[in-house]
Formats: structure tokens, C-alpha cells, sequence
């Protein structure tokens, strides 16, 4: 037998005849177990344990000894002082019975095994040699074993938080905060969720720290762009396929739901998916079930999905060109992804993020920024968003050395889109109005605009951040009708 180390054991036991009993059990097998200690009581273990931390392998302790801390009080003390050290039990209380209930509580205290004492006239055995030193070569691996599990945790944990920590989402504004409050109680869940917004406002970003934030976040997280692969090849990338189910499938192929069992599939792009395809992604919600092309029966997977889309999917549903049942499936937890328009107080914040990010990439010291720069950066319309705002940072510091100015800025973005902030403009003139009067106006105004932009008033009420029938109330205290029925969409004028 090869053991790659020695196995530490304390021994537990206030018989003398019996600490004789168990060390001439082991005796054959002392070039592997040492009993380091002995001890008569559970205090006197406990104190040993407290100070000679990572000492024992393997405990073997009486069920009955001396003094007040024994039995299972015993076993989970060592167990609370020291979760990875692993007990087994020598007892003489099962010697005539077949006690499960006493196994049972054994087992839940902590104990990895427990054995019945041979009777003491047999006084060469405590129990059958072979039978304990398998026992406790059980243990030390167990204890082994767990150490490495928890070992390897802190490192996935660890390239997990560095994922995190190079995704991070930039932002102190209300808005961003509130997505953040989402994204973490998306992550609580294991439900479906439906990301919604612009195109560069980051719904990749939020999938991602749902699932690095879930209890998924060992396991595989894929992203798929339903809108980057042709439909007559999405089922086959999606789904798989058997070999010899077509002409040229030479080998078999899995799908991207079978790579992602057990973990995450990000869906972006999903308004793009085919009528056939939206089929078997239905299959797959409602019954967690793959068609895979060539197989005669279906493959289960476990798989949370998260789609994202910048398109109105419902919408699309009255256009008949989703499926109303899909959609219902995917919607049940939904995030919205703001513009970088809905958060211009962020622009310094994540100028300067990208900054430092691009300067380490491309070597270069980290230039200064004036804030006339930061002011053009805020005032822009931004129609591409965070992803733009990249992409200008990147040509910023190719073009600019030590100090990026209001020109440099100005230079590369389109300045039709940046709006004159050198003096606030009012919209009744310059005519200055009592405070209660303007702001009436301003509410009016702002109502108006919100509700111009939404489909429904529970939606301009969830965005204003307040309950519907308070922004019933106020519309009505306005004098605001319902312009969402009688007014066409910005779209269509």
C-alpha cells in the first residue's frame, strides 16, 4: 500500500484497556497511522484541536466518555473548530441492536463512520483491522478531497470577481443604480430574463453578471448572436446535430444549449431567430427538452436562458413575426438597459474608465482631460452609446498625446449632434415666472414628453420611479389626457 503522506490521528478514549485495543489494531499498519495524542475527554480534544491547527487527519473517538461534552455535542464542537477533520465513532451502544436513528444522528453531527466495539474479551481487536484502516483511509481522503474542493472554489471564485472586475458596470447615476438592484435579484433567481434596450448600452454586460452573479456561475456561460449566423444554420449552431443526419455531417456536433448545460446561454439578438427555431427554443422553456437534427429522441438539458433584443418585441408579436408564447416565456423577469442619453451625469465616470483601460492597452501614459472635453462629452446625443463613447475614447488617445481639449473632441464627433449648453434656454421665454407656476409648467411639459414616449402609463409611471396611480393622479391634476391613444409615435411623423 502507497500513501503519499502519514495520517494523523488523535485518539478520543477514556479506557485504558481500550486505547491498548484500538493501537493493536493499527499496529500492522504504523508506518501509515500515528496516533499523535490521546485524550480522555472531549475538553482536554478540543483544546488540542484550538491549538495545534491542521495537526489531525482523523479522529477516532468513544461514543460514552467522561465528562459533560460528548456524543454528537462533542462531534460538532470539533466540527465548528475544524470543518475538513473527519470522526469516526467506536461505540459499544450498537453491540446488540441495528440502531439507524442513532446512525442517522451520528452521521448529521458531523461523523464520517461509526463502529460497533468488539466485546472485551477479545482483547487483541478493538473492531476487524482491515475494516477500520479502510475506514480511515476513507476519511483522510474525504478530508483531502474536500480541502481541494474548497481550494479550487477560492480560485474560481477568484477568476470570477477578475471576469467581474474587467466588466465592470461604470456608473453612480439613479438609473444605473436601479439596474444594478435588478441585475443582482435577477441573479437570486434561476428564471428566464428578457434584456431590452438600445444597441452599445450593454446587455451583454448585465447578462453577464446575472450569471456570474448566480449560483450558475461555475458553470458554462455562451453567448449567441442569433443575428450574426444564417438561418439555415442557426438550428444545427443552437441545437446540434447527429452524425450522418445530412450531407456533410461526417462527425456529430453538439449544440450551444448542450455546451451550456448546467449554466447559462445569452441569447442576443433574439427578434432575429426563425418561426421554426423560436419552435424549439419553446420546447426548450417549457420542457427542457433539444431537438438535435438526426436524433431520434430528444436530449434533456438544464440551461438558463437570457435573451436580449433591441427591438419591440411586442410589437413584433402583433406583426405575427414573433411568437406571442415565446415571448411570454422569455418576459418573465425583464431588465431594461439604459441610453447613454438617460445618464449623461456617468460620461466623466466612464471617460475615464475607458481612459485608463485604453492607455494600459495600448501602452501609452494616461493623458489628462479638460473638462470643456468632459462638457462636449455630456452635451453629445450619443445614437450609439456606450460602445460609441469607446470608440471615440480610442481615437482620443491615438490622436492626442498629454491633454485631450474641447477640439480634439470636437474634431471626431459629428457636431450636428451636440447640443449648445453655454446658457440654459426656457421654453416660455425669458420672461421670469414665480417658482409654484414653473414648476407646474416644467411638470406639464415633462409629463407630456415621458408619456409621448412610452406605450403605456404604467410604463412612463416605472420609469419616473413612481406607482401608477400616483402618476394617474398627477396627469389628471395636469390636465394631461391620454395623448398615448390619440398621438402617433415619434417614428411615424
Amino acid at each position: 500500500m502507497q500513501l503519499n503522506r502519514q495520517i494523523n490521528l488523535l485518539l478520543i478514549e477514556d479506557e485504558t484497556y481500550d486505547v491498548n485495543r484500538i493501537r493493536k489494531t493499527l499496529a500492522p499498519f504504523s508506518q501509515w497511522l500515528i496516533i499523535k495524542n490521546v485524550v480522555a475527554d472531549g475538553q482536554s480534544a478540543i483544546e488540542l484541536i484550538t491549538n495545534h491547527e491542521n495537526e489531525y487527519d482523523v479522529i477516532i473517538m468513544d461514543y460514552q466518555i467522561v465528562g459533560p461534552l460528548t456524543g454528537e455535542k462533542l462531534i460538532r464542537k470539533i466540527k465548528s473548530i475544524d470543518p475538513f477533520i473527519q470522526i469516526i465513532v467506536i461505540t459499544k451502544m450498537t453491540i446488540n441492536i441495528t440502531d439507524f436513528e442513532f446512525a442517522n444522528k451520528l452521521i448529521e453531527a458531523g461523523a464520517m463512520w461509526f463502529c460497533t466495539k468488539y466485546p472485551s474479551d477479545i482483547q487483541d481487536y478493538v473492531y476487524q483491522p482491515t475494516d477500520l484502516l479502510l475506514s480511515i483511509l476513507n476519511a483522510y481522503e474525504k478530508k483531502r478531497l474536500s480541502q481541494e474542493k474548497v481550494k479550487s472554489n477560492i480560485q474560481l471564485n477568484q477568476s470570477i470577481n477578475n471576469i467581474l472586475n474587467n466588466k465592470k458596470i461604470i456608473g453612480e447615476s439613479a438609473v444605473v443604480k436601479n439596474l444594478i438592484k435588478q441585475i443582482e435579484k435577477a441573479a437570486a433567481k434561476d428564471a428566464t430574463v428578457l434584456i431590452y434596450g438600445a444597441s452599445g448600452t450593454g446587455k451583454e454586460l448585465v447578462a453577464t453578471h446575472i450569471h456570474y452573479l448566480s449560483k450558475r456561475k461555475y458553470e458554462n456561460f455562451v453567448t449567441v448572436n442569433a443575428g450574426s449566423i444564417p438561418s439555415e444554420l442557426i438550428e444545427s449552431e443552437l441545437f446540434g446535430f447527429e452524425k450522418g443526419s445530412f450531407t456533410g455531417a461526417i462527425n456529430s456536433k453538439k449544440g450551444l444549449f448542450e455546451v451550456a448545460n448546467n449554466g447559462t446561454i445569452f441569447l442576443d439578438e433574439i427578434a432575429e431567430l426563425s418561426m421554426s427555431s423560436q419552435v424549439k427554443l419553446l420546447r426548450v422553456l417549457q420542457d427542457g427538452e433539444i431537438d438535435k437534427i438526426g436524433r431520434t429522441g430528444t436530449l434533456k438539458v438544464d440551461v438558463r436562458i437570457i435573451a436580449a433584443t433591441n427591438v419591440d418585441l411586442e410589437k413584433a408579436v402583433s406583426e405575427k413575426k414573433f411568437r406571442e408564447d415565446l415571448f411570454y416565456r422569455l418576459n418573465v423577469i425583464n431588465i431594461y438597459t439604459p441610453t447613454l442619453k438617460e445618464r449623461i451625469e456617468d460620461i466623466p465616470l466612464l471617460t475615464k474608465y475607458f481612459i485608463e483601460k485604453y492607455s494600459a492597452q495600448m501602452d501609452i501614459a494616461i493623458p489628462e482631460i479638460e473638462n470643456d472635453a468632459i462638457e462636449i462629452l455630456q452635451s453629445y446625443e450619443w445614437p450609439g452609446n456606450i460602445r460609441q463613447l469607446q470608440n471615440v475614447i480610442q481615437r482620443l488617445l491615438i490622436s492626442c498625446e498629454n491633454i485631450i481639449k474641447k477640439e480634439h473632441v470636437l474634431s471626431i464627433l459629428d457636431t450636428n449632434k451636440v447640443r449648445n449648453i453655454s446658457e440654459p434656454e426656457f421654453w416660455f421665454g425669458n420672461k421670469i415666472l414665480k417658482w409654484r407656476e414653473m414648476e407646474c409648467l416644467f411638470r406639464r411639459k415633462y409629463f407630456t414628453y415621458v408619456k409621448e414616449r412610452t406605450k403605456s402609463e404604467s410604463e412612463a409611471a416605472r420609469l419616473l420611479g413612481m406607482a401608477p396611480s400616483n402618476f394617474y393622479r398627477i396627469c389628471n391634476k395636469l390636465g394631461i389626457k391620454d395623448i398615448t391613444k390619440t398621438q402617433q409615435p415619434l417614428s411615424k411623423r
